[in-house]
């Protein structure tokens, strides 16, 4: 890969680094890390308990509706515990909490998602690109992206 991918999935592999923006979000104070990020409170599949994440949004198709990408792949925890209980939590900006439902998208959806993503922010994907690929373990091209998307619809 290169350097910048390695680096950047050592920084995502820091847990401290990765959970101080959830202080933030808990302090209604999300807004200052801008609107493509969000953070998702989901149910720990064996414990049951609460779980928060802080995602990137990959594609805001609606109002009620955000796509978000499990740049670990499958193997992240907060994408299984989504995939076991699919009712969460959404914190957009400085906003209250909102009940959403998570879906995983189907393999075109989430090759769409990424496009759009692509088509919007070229710059930034020609960097985080490494990064992902690292993270993953193996390359991403086009099509059959090995990397989940989930969409997050909220219930208003």
């Amino acid at each position: 890969m290169t350097a910048i991918g390695d680096l950047g999935a050592r920084l995502l592999r820091n847990r401290r680094l990765v959970r101080a923006p959830i202080w933030l979000f808990r302090a209604r104070a999300g807004a200052l890390l801008g609107s493509r990020m969000l953070m998702l409170e989901h149910v720990g599949r064996t414990t049951g308990q609460l779980r928060y994440v802080v995602l990137e949004v990959v594609d805001h198709p609606s109002v009620d509706t955000y796509v978000v990408a499990s740049g670990f792949g499958t193997k992240a925890q907060w994408f299984r515990n989504i995939c076991a209980n699919p009712n969460a939590r959404v914190w957009v900006k400085s906003h209250r909490p909102a009940a959403a439902v998570a879906r995983v998208l189907d393999q075109p959806a989430a090759d769409r998602a990424l496009d759009t993503f692509r088509t919007r922010h070229p710059r930034y994907w020609d960097q985080f690109r490494h990064v992902v690929e690292e993270t993953l373990g193996q390359p991403i091209g086009d099509t059959d992206i090995p990397l989940p998307m989930v969409e997050l619809r909220l219930e208003r």
